[in-house]
């Protein structure tokens, strides 16, 4: 077992390494403490001091630690007041602005998606909420996260109920069928949203995006130096009058960016028609 003295000083050296910040792991360590344990039974290895040799005797396994690292938390309708805020308000403004620029075409992408569960509640919200609405509009979520085994969870669609306590009974009941003991989600919304396994940190999806959401990761895990690359980075893959959703208890780094708040209190900024990024 990974003692907490011990998981604690790990923590502390390697996630600056890693552009990670300590005071995000506070809450999560334990949780990670039990993938460095399994980590170090796979390779044979008896404490996180020889980690910490192996790991200056094998630079790849770097990219793994960070993988161990990331630590996303997630369930269906997460923070439900976010979700209402963009079925009311932010969703139909942007349904109104792809409709009369004539795309036709509203495209989403969650950040740090982990298994699925907030892409797939954006598309059974579209669905239940908005697409009778707006029956010209083609919506689509691209969905990205480091860890590969989360993407394939996500995409098999299968769930426990227990992840879908915040969700809508109604829509539950709707948008899954019983699959065993797991619940799965029709084909009708799955079909909406796309998986890609990607670091944030070194790339992102192609195109541009109407909405992106980017809940309790960046900017609750990554060092200043990180936050301000990845809000460099969501800013530019935002359409002018596009929405940056982050987490309700987050904040972004100072600076002067091309974005102003829409809702703070559900941690909503919308993208500026004529400012230029030099934050």
């Amino acid at each position: 077992m990974v003692s907490d003295p011990d998981g604690m000083q790990f923590l502390q050296w390697c996630l600056p390494r890693l552009g990670l910040r300590w005071p995000g792991f506070r809450k999560i360590r334990r949780r990670v403490y039990k993938r460095l344990k399994r980590r170090l039974h796979e390779l044979g290895l008896p404490s996180l001091e020889a980690y910490r040799t192996y790991l200056a005797d094998h630079a790849q396994e770097w990219a793994m630690l960070s993988t161990l690292c990331w630590m996303p938390i997630s369930r269906f309708y997460r923070d439900r007041g976010v979700f209402q805020c963009l079925a009311t308000e932010i969703l139909p403004e942007l349904a109104q602005m792809v409709t009369k620029d004539r795309t036709r075409e509203l495209r989403c992408w969650s950040a740090g998606c982990a298994s699925g569960e907030e892409p797939f509640s954006l598309a059974i919200l579209w669905q239940h909420r908005l697409a009778r609405r707006y029956p010209t509009v083609e919506f689509h979520v691209v969905a990205t996260d480091i860890d590969a085994l989360a993407i394939q969870r996500a995409q098999r669609g299968c769930y426990h109920w227990s992840s879908m306590k915040e969700l809508p009974a109604e829509w539950r009941a709707e948008a899954f069928v019983t699959s065993g003991e797991e619940l799965r989600l029709k084909d009708e919304y799955r079909s909406a949203v796309t998986f890609l396994v990607q670091n944030l940190r070194e790339r992102v999806p192609d195109g541009t995006f109407h909405l992106i959401l980017c809940r309790n990761l960046a900017f609750t895990y990554f060092d200043e130096i990180s936050q301000r690359e990845i809000l460099r980075r969501l800013t530019d893959k935002l359409t002018p009058g596009g929405a940056l959703v982050i987490g309700k208890g987050e904040s972004l780094p100072e600076g002067q960016w091309a974005i102003e708040p829409w809702s703070l209190a559900m941690g909503v900024y919308r993208k500026t028609f004529l400012a230029t990024e030099n934050g």
